[in-house]
């Protein structure tokens, strides 16, 4: 397939050159720190694309244990165990596919170390009580936060049962400099720790792929980081992998008028695009004009009174049947979809470097059935 014109709305258009660009940043990053790069699943897990992603980065990192055996099936390398809580039967699953397994606290971590002994590298989650989020839903370390142990809650004695530790402080990070400080500031205050171990986890959403991020001065304070406690560091990007690569595509179904015009759309962010609703943040449509003179509300077809994607204005009218295109919705997206009012479930697609459109998925009424209930009632 080679057009896209004929496909059925709503679906999401990966494009693998864009994906590229991203992990060619990635690849310098490697090189220039020493720093190993694991992806993040809880953001992006459409393995059809693993094939282009798998050169470039070392393995993936999970929140849970579905997440720890995709990525051991379908991405291979390394593969990271993280969940904010296991429970004895998650450890059993995994166990014996994790090349490491991260505990959220010293309880889990006393509770479930003898299942993972022998099999994987050991790690905790401390908490560092800094961090770059601008949310605070998102936020590591918020008031009474339960991600990881707290510096004042530390037992010493565990540094002698463990291999590595991972600490998760940013959120869409896009300030190096930012980013340099928390550096420095775990450092200072986890030095004495860091310095019994193999490896460190600095988690995800340093967002170096943005443009403009200096590249070359995260990798000399990464370099210097390891170096100076002698351990292999990894970060755990997501977003910073996929950002700017993916567009939904929905079509106009209905223009209504109450003071504003609203454009209704064949999508919904509470099913197809929800940090949109959970984060307030607007998306961005790519065929809207910041001098367009005819301004309207994208709205979704669900029944939620204030689900939107944005406002935005156009150089023209828009019209039923037009498409737009939602730009930057790979992250958090494909991962959160859900059936709500039965909407129809966005198809996947990418556009390969040669123009092909391969299908990676697409759903229907059978899916949405079959994940509701699996038995006929009498």
């Amino acid at each position: 397939m080679n057009a896209d014109t004929n496909l059925t709305t709503p679906y999401f258009m990966i494009d693998e050159k864009k994906l590229i660009e991203n992990l060619e940043k990635a690849k310098t990053l490697k090189a220039l720190s020493g720093v190993k790069l694991v992806l993040a699943l809880k953001c992006f897990s459409t393995w059809g694309v693993f094939d282009i992603i798998k050169p470039y980065l070392d393995g993936t990192t999970s929140s849970g244990p579905f997440e720890v055996k995709l990525g051991h099936e379908t991405f291979g390398g390394e593969t990271h165990a993280y969940s904010v809580g296991y429970s004895e039967q998650d450890v059993r699953d995994v166990a014996d596919i994790a090349d490491k397994m991260i505990f959220n606290s010293q309880s889990q971590l006393k509770a479930y170390r003898h299942l993972v002994e022998g099999k994987a590298s050991v790690g905790l989650r401390l908490n560092p009580g800094v961090s770059y989020a601008g949310q605070d839903l998102a936020d590591p370390a918020r008031a009474f936060s339960r991600l990881g142990v707290q510096f004042d809650h530390i037992e010493a004695s565990v540094f002698e049962s463990i291999d590595g530790v991972m600490f998760h402080m940013n959120c869409e990070n896009k300030d190096v400099d930012a980013f340099v400080l928390l550096l420095e500031a775990i450092s200072e205050r986890f030095g004495d720790y860091l310095n019994q171990l193999d490896w460190v986890s600095l988690g995800g959403g340093v967002f170096f792929t943005w443009p403009g991020y200096d590249i070359e001065k995260l990798a000399t304070a990464l370099k210097a980081f390891s170096e100076r406690h002698n351990v292999q560091l990894y970060l755990e990007p997501g977003e910073a992998i996929i950002t700017k690569t993916t567009d939904l595509v929905v079509t106009v179904v209905d223009i209504v008028e109450n003071e504003k015009q609203t454009a209704i759309v064949d999508s919904a962010t509470e099913a197809h695009r929800l940090d949109t609703l959970i984060y307030n943040e607007p998306a961005s449509i790519a065929e809207a004009s910041e001098q367009g003179q005819y301004p309207y509300v994208i709205g979704s077809c669900s029944c939620l009174a204030g689900d939107q994607f944005c406002e935005a204005t156009f150089d023209e009218p828009l019209k039923i049947g037009q498409r737009l295109h939602i730009l930057d919705s790979a992250g958090y997206t494909m991962v959160k979809l859900n059936w709500f009012n039965g909407l129809r479930m966005p198809s996947i697609f990418c556009r390969r470097e040669n123009g092909d459109i391969q299908k990676l998925n697409e759903f229907d009424y059978n899916d949405f059935k079959r994940s509701l209930s699996q038995w006929s009632v009498n």
